[in-house]
């Protein structure tokens, strides 16, 4: 099992896919907290309120088989990560390193 003082616990990487492209983040984390793994300063210092109240984090997605038509909203600080996820749009504040900054 890993720990550290940003993320829950978990015991492995789990797939998922933002705008196009493959990353592997930790499994049983909120999405903005797996964000913060994939990039820590863009994310850490970012404009977010952490709590679902300024919808910064807001970003689109659809489930695996699904299409890009299917596509629903949420809020990546309220969202648990899962295998397979298809993220198709960010929010302008979501910026992360090597994907869309």
């Amino acid at each position: 099992m890993f720990e550290s003082d940003l993320l829950d616990p978990y015991e492995k990487l789990i797939s998922i896919e933002v705008l196009g492209q493959s990353v592997e983040v930790p499994e049983s984390n909120r999405l903005l907290r797996c964000f913060q793994y994939l990039s820590l300063n863009t994310i850490s210092y970012g404009d977010f309120c952490w709590n679902g109240e300024c919808t910064n984090c807001q970003f689109w997605y659809h489930e695996p088989g699904e299409s890009e038509s299917q596509d629903k909203t949420a809020l990546s600080c309220r969202f648990d990560v899962r295998e397979g996820l298809v993220i198709t749009r960010l929010s302008p504040h979501v910026e992360i390193e090597g994907i869309n900054k």
